[in-house]
């Protein structure tokens, strides 16, 4: 799961930054046919980077095989197929200098976000209860995911939009909605804070029991949800500039003893 995180990141510039037109649209038809012989046309640090995502999947089917879980990497893999696909659209959008409905924005925002390929991918090694009918489920945009998707994506734009809009950056939910109903910013804040509180009540609504998966897998969904709270609370980006409160978090979780 650290690996396929570090690789949405290293994915996300080569889209937002580095490609190419021509070399996006061959990237994301190699992904597409995953195959790791199809990427001959592709520059060398494209190749680099297809080469690493590849051999990342194979260790964990290897893994998964030798347990009798390898039904469980198909999903994992449609899903960065549908992840790359969604980064070329909006690749496509901010060369266009097209801005979306915020409705139209979230159809494919949700997905760069990169939230529900993680939660698909933090299911792979876990333990027996959690079934092929679970990754299906998962699949298949429960509202619980979406929720997680909302509150990542959101959080996320609203902390770090005026920056990206600065170095050129496709038009974030904050400037979809401002564009779509002609409001301030702070309209535009108000709406969406409304949007991430609707969605925790949405995460609280998918552990009422009995619940739809096992608890353990809901677990990994609210964790992972946890985990953009710190980063992107009170507006600042503790993701892209590591805060002093992200540092606490980790100083406090994994350095100073605790006390017995």
């Amino acid at each position: 799961m650290t690996e396929i995180a570090c690789l949405i990141s290293l994915l996300d510039d080569i889209y937002d930054a580095y490609g190419t037109n021509e070399e996006l649209e061959l990237f994301t038809k190699a992904i597409n046919r995953w195959d790791i012989n199809c990427m001959d046309q592709l520059p060398n640090y494209m190749k680099l980077c297809y080469t690493i995502l590849f051999n990342v999947y194979k260790e964990m089917e290897d893994l998964m095989s030798e347990q009798g879980k390898s039904y469980r990497i198909p999903y994992a893999i449609d899903q960065m197929k549908i992840l790359c696909q969604a980064y070329y659209a909006e690749f496509k959008w901010l060369h266009e200098d097209y801005i979306p409905t915020l409705e139209e924005y979230l159809s494919v925002a949700l997905i760069t976000s990169g939230y529900k390929l993680l939660t698909i991918v933090s299911f792979i090694g876990m333990e027996d209860n959690i079934t092929k009918e679970t990754f299906i489920w998962a699949f298949n945009d429960p509202k619980i995911v979406r929720a997680s998707t909302i509150i990542c994506r959101l959080m996320d734009d609203m902390a770090t939009h005026q920056l990206e809009q600065v170095r050129g950056h496709i038009a974030s939910a904050v400037e979809c909605y401002m564009k779509q109903h002609g409001t301030s910013q702070q309209a535009a804040y108000d709406e969406l804070n409304k949007q991430i509180k609707n969605a925790w009540k949405d995460m609280n609504e998918g552990f009422l029991r009995p619940t739809a998966v096992p608890i353990v897998a809901l677990d990994r969904i609210l964790n992972l949800v946890r985990v953009l709270d710190i980063f992107y609370k009170d507006g600042t980006d503790g993701y892209a500039v590591v805060c002093d409160s992200v540092k606490a978090s980790i100083n406090a979780l994994l350095i100073d003893p605790i006390s017995i």
